[in-house]
């Protein structure tokens, strides 16, 4: 069946089974390789580590030619070719002896991303819907926030019971099985690629010089370095709060489904807000989360309320960085500036876990981290105010 013979709701219902199929087979699931991998291949962690890294830079290397080539209307060819070589990379990491083979099997993986994660599939329901691209985003983010629940377990299961190398064979299967005719089938019937003159006002290279796109640049880069360097810190800074340590493990458990709630939120009764508004207000969720724990120092009462306010404005900031080029820059050329963007993210979420581990103190805590992040999501969520004032778009 042609894509365009499909209801706009059944495309991204599939779109969205591919999120959740990605997201938990590749992602997901490498924290549970780390252990039988590191004991197997002799690796340290800090090796095992710098695979995941490699991949994130690919993913962001890649990112701008993949997004050109969405726009040039090649998503079923980026798309499908992204998924087949997932399954590759998992089939090339279930036969690796070598910290070599580890490392070229997550650089693939992390090529393969570029062009499966969340940037292409919301560049392609930008393009086919671009006066009702919000709703379907928001849709196709719901499987995939439940990514980490479902393949945690299912990866976990299938490493016990058959082994971590057969595990990802089977993972590779289920690439080639369903995610690969999903992405052929579904996306045929692409629309056509825009043709704009090469030195206009909204040629691409005038576009990445304009002031909105490089201050939702600085809202995108600053709170994606946030998100990144929370996770790997969250268990010990819940700790430092004085929570009991049942609490300290199933807090960070539900921010999945916290984010969840918070997308479930925005779907129903976003139509009854300016959605301008929404995203102003959206990002503030962010440094209240970090000033409540900032403020709580060893209060549990404040370790819960950052864990709610951080869930929630999480989970909507998925929708708003992945629309505000398209509310605030430009349609036409939203998959090519969403990843010339890919760079400088892959920069902050590599480094912001660190920087936050060199700012941890014994006598300080993660204060003088935290204090830091707070000042950079302060100025992200100004930057994305002046970017909706300075809009190439009408609203």
């Amino acid at each position: 069946m042609a894509a365009e013979r499909l209801p706009r709701s059944k495309l991204v219902l599939w779109l969205s089974l591919g999120q959740l199929i990605t997201w938990g087979s590749v992602f997901y699931t490498f924290a549970l390789l780390l252990e039988p991998v590191e004991r197997e291949l002799g690796l340290g962690r800090a090796q095992s580590s710098l695979g995941f890294s490699l991949a994130l830079l690919a993913e962001g290397l890649c990112a701008y030619q993949v997004g050109r080539w969405i726009d040039r209307g090649h998503e079923r060819a980026v798309m499908t070719a992204g998924s087949l070589l997932i399954a590759t990379g998992l089939l090339l990491h279930s036969q690796v002896h070598s910290v070599a083979g580890f490392y070229a099997a997550w650089l693939l993986l992390g090529i393969a991303l570029s062009a499966t994660l969340y940037s292409p599939a919301f560049a392609v329901v930008t393009r086919r819907y671009p006066h009702d691209f919000r709703r379907a985003i928001i849709t196709l983010t719901f499987l995939g926030g439940l990514a980490s629940s479902v393949f945690i377990p299912v990866s976990a299961g299938l490493i016990a019971q058959l082994g971590w190398r057969h595990a990802l064979i089977v993972l590779a299967g289920v690439h080639l099985l369903v995610c690969v005719p999903l992405h052929a089938i579904c996306l045929r019937g692409a629309p056509p690629a825009v043709t704009v003159p090469a030195g206009g006002a909204h040629s691409p290279a005038a576009l990445l010089r304009s002031a909105p796109f490089l201050l939702i640049g600085v809202f995108t880069v600053g709170m994606m370095g946030i998100t990144a360097a929370i996770p790997p810190h969250l268990i010990s800074l819940l700790r430092e709060s004085g929570l009991h340590e049942g609490w300290v493990i199933a807090i960070p458990a539900t921010i999945g489904v916290i984010q969840v709630l918070g997308r479930l939120l925005l779907y129903f009764f976003e139509h009854r807000f300016d959605l301008h508004v929404a995203n102003r207000w959206i990002p503030v969720l962010i440094p209240i989360s970090l000033a409540a724990l900032i403020a709580g120092a060893a209060s549990p009462v404040a370790a819960l309320l950052f864990v709610l306010f951080y869930g929630l404005g999480n989970g909507m900031l998925t929708i708003v960085k992945g629309t505000a080029i398209a509310q605030y820059v430009n349609r036409d050329d939203v998959a090519s500036l969403n990843g010339a963007l890919g760079v400088p993210t892959a920069i902050a979420r590599a480094v912001a876990p660190a920087l936050l581990g060199v700012l941890w103190t014994r006598e300080a805590g993660y204060r003088w981290g935290l204090g830091l992040l707070l000042v950079v999501a302060v100025a992200s969520a100004v930057a994305l105010v002046l970017a909706q004032r300075r809009s190439l778009l009408p609203r």
